[in-house]
């Protein structure tokens, strides 16, 4: 009997989840009618590949301190490059790496060390700005037991192991260095590590209630420590405390496929709403739009609609915003990273609806 390659594994464990993790089909953002336009522009050609090189997927993006550029994408392998702040490109992290599969998110913390976030082999790996492997969080499932999950491959499972992971989606940090892990498909929870990995806990079950999630998709960490979770599958922002604790769900604009802070002293949310028509990569998306917001739920305005040209979104996967008039959005349906420049604006802003 031939033995499968392991991306080849990952591939038809993902396709038989398909049924298995399909979510609620989104309809337009309840904030939507009612939220001012923000104007912008894309850059054109920011991004400059070597020659024989290119982009797949548009997965991940993330920058650092210094404005470099980030980009996990899924193509022929999973890659994951540094591009500087005028789009030219540095380096490639973790070649050959056992971590990389099936690229989901990357995030860069405040010491600028770079974290891969990698559905496909359960594995998050913290790398150092010059590239040196720091961490790793979770572990890859052996072949053989890839090949005993093909039949019913991600399922939900709800296990909330300590130290493994179900296709998890995001990381962030808190002020004091801990870690945020949204896991993700297989499991409906969020989790807390130290800053050095230790467990200390994990909240959430599939569901829509209080505490629980269907598809906790992305994540970002505000100044304070509080935890906002894209729960994509119910078309809302979960907030939690930085002890895990529901505060607040922010459910009027639409299905949260991103969502990013600004590293500003006053700090914004930033959330697209990308959900195609009945979950179907091969239909053309219904939604598109990016919601700028304030922490409390608060929509301040809007911009983008779906689409594969040139300052349309196609299927937003991940975001970027270290300042607020400055963004960077991979996306999953075109292969490609925008930057995105926000036009200064005023206008009122749209109440949000909150449930305590």
């Amino acid at each position: 009997m031939r033995r499968l390659p392991a991306s080849v594994v990952v591939l038809l464990l993902f396709v038989a989840a398909g049924p298995a993790i399909a979510q609620n089909v989104s309809g337009p953002a309840k904030a939507k009618a009612a939220t001012p336009e923000i104007p912008f522009d894309s850059v054109p050609n920011f991004f400059k590949l070597p020659a024989g090189l290119y982009m797949g997927e548009g997965v991940g993006v993330a920058t650092n301190s210094k404005g470099h550029v980030f980009v996990y994408t899924r193509s022929g392998e999973t890659r994951l490059f540094e591009f500087d702040q005028n789009g030219a490109f540095v380096k490639e992290f973790g070649v050959g790496s056992y971590g990389f599969s099936f690229a989901h998110a990357v995030r860069v913390d405040k010491d600028d060390n770079v974290w891969a976030v990698d559905e496909g082999t359960n594995v998050i790996q913290k790398f150092s700005p010059d590239g040196r492997l720091l961490m790793v969080l979770g572990k890859r499932p052996d072949p053989l037991e890839q090949l005993a999950l093909m039949p019913g491959g991600g399922q939900y499972s709800g296990a909330n192991k300590p130290y493994s992971f179900h296709r998890e989606t995001d990381i962030g940090w808190d002020p004091q260095g801990n870690i945020f892990v949204t896991d993700g498909y297989g499991d409906s929870r969020v989790v807390k590590y130290d800053k050095n990995g230790k467990f200390i806990k994990s909240v959430g079950t599939r569901g829509n209630g209080p505490l629980q999630f269907s598809t906790p998709h992305a994540m970002a960490v505000d100044a304070k420590g509080n935890v906002y979770v894209a729960d994509r599958g119910n078309s809302r922002i979960v907030v939690l405390d930085n002890d895990l604790n529901q505060k607040a769900v922010y459910d009027t604009v639409g299905a949260p496929w991103a969502v990013c802070i600004t590293n500003t002293p006053h700090q914004y949310l930033f959330s697209s709403n990308s959900f195609p028509t009945g979950n179907n990569f091969d239909q053309a998306p219904l939604t598109g739009e990016v919601y700028k917001m304030e922490l409390d739920g608060t929509v301040l305005g809007r911009f983008g609609k779906a689409g594969h040209g040139f300052k349309e979104f196609s299927s937003i996967h991940q975001m970027d915003c270290r300042t607020p008039d400055e963004l960077y959005v991979a996306e999953i349906t075109e292969w490609r990273v925008q930057k995105i420049r926000l036009r200064p604006t005023t206008s009122t802003s749209a109440a949000p609806q909150q449930q305590k």
